[in-house]
């Protein structure tokens, strides 16, 4: 029944289920605290950017998404802040941008781009021992942020005035929140790609918050459901041969519903 485990891609796959989970686990209970779902939405689009770029310069387009995720998550939250324009409007416009130069880039690569549904749609199945290291890389670099800056971060999700009243930098801080999901962004594009993604910051940390409102377990439940349902997602996958990344979703989006239906 377990014969598929001694595959190394099904292997390297559970890995980076634990490893994108802890993202969703922490930033993501941010981004739902916060109600930044919108805006980290199009931080993960305008990230595509940088994936065309990477295969425009011939690096890893997981590498070459990083620095342009967080410059578009810097442009983004600067143009919420200090634009006399609505969020929304910025947020349309960036995103939109940022999916026109990955097409651009790609457009201009010599060639045929291998590989490039999965930034899109995700497949968590072709994930390559050097995409975990970059993965465990970068959740080393969000855990260490996060402990260092959890009063801040807490302080600003919750009521970001008061914050400022009380003499805590929160533009720095909301800045250094978007970089951070930036980096998330960048570790969970290869699992579910670039269009499903928000599905995996948000969904877990949504079925955490209808039975605790307690900061830490909140991350520590939406981890832990989070590897629960992304292993399920993808023995789903392998056994019925579907897109992992749609089928992760999926199972994401009903176990929401279950627990909706069970907690009322």
């Amino acid at each position: 029944m377990y014969d598929f485990l001694q595959y190394e891609f099904i292997q390297r796959a559970l890995v980076t289920a634990v490893l994108v989970s802890i993202v969703c686990g922490v930033v993501g209970s941010y981004v739902v605290i916060k109600r930044i779902v919108s805006l980290s939405g199009a931080i993960s689009h305008a990230a595509f950017g940088g994936v065309g770029l990477g295969y425009f310069l011939t690096v890893n387009p997981v590498l070459a998404a990083i620095p342009f995720s967080i410059a578009s998550a810097m442009i983004i939250g600067g143009v919420e802040k200090k634009v006399n324009i609505s969020a929304d409007t910025a947020m349309g416009i960036l995103w939109s941008v940022g999916m026109a130069l990955g097409v651009i880039f790609i457009n201009l690569t010599p060639g045929y781009a291998p590989d490039l549904f999965s930034y899109l749609f995700g497949d968590i199945l072709t994930v390559s021992n050097s995409d975990l290291l970059i993965m465990l890389i970068l959740d080393l670099i969000i855990i260490t942020t996060v402990y260092l800056f959890r009063r801040e971060f807490l302080s600003v999700s919750f009521d970001e005035e008061f914050s400022t009243v009380v003499g805590l930098p929160s533009l720095p801080i909301y800045m250094l929140l978007l970089a951070l999901v930036a980096l998330s962004v960048v570790v969970l594009m290869k699992v579910v790609g670039i269009i499903l993604l928000i599905a995996l910051f948000t969904i877990p940390a949504a079925i955490s918050k209808q039975y605790t409102h307690n900061l830490t377990r909140l991350m520590i439940f939406a981890t832990t459901i989070s590897i629960i349902l992304a292993a399920l997602g993808i023995i789903i996958s392998y056994i019925f041969n579907l897109a992992s990344g749609a089928t992760i979703v999926m199972v994401l989006a009903a176990a929401f519903l279950i627990s909706y239906y069970l907690k009322d």
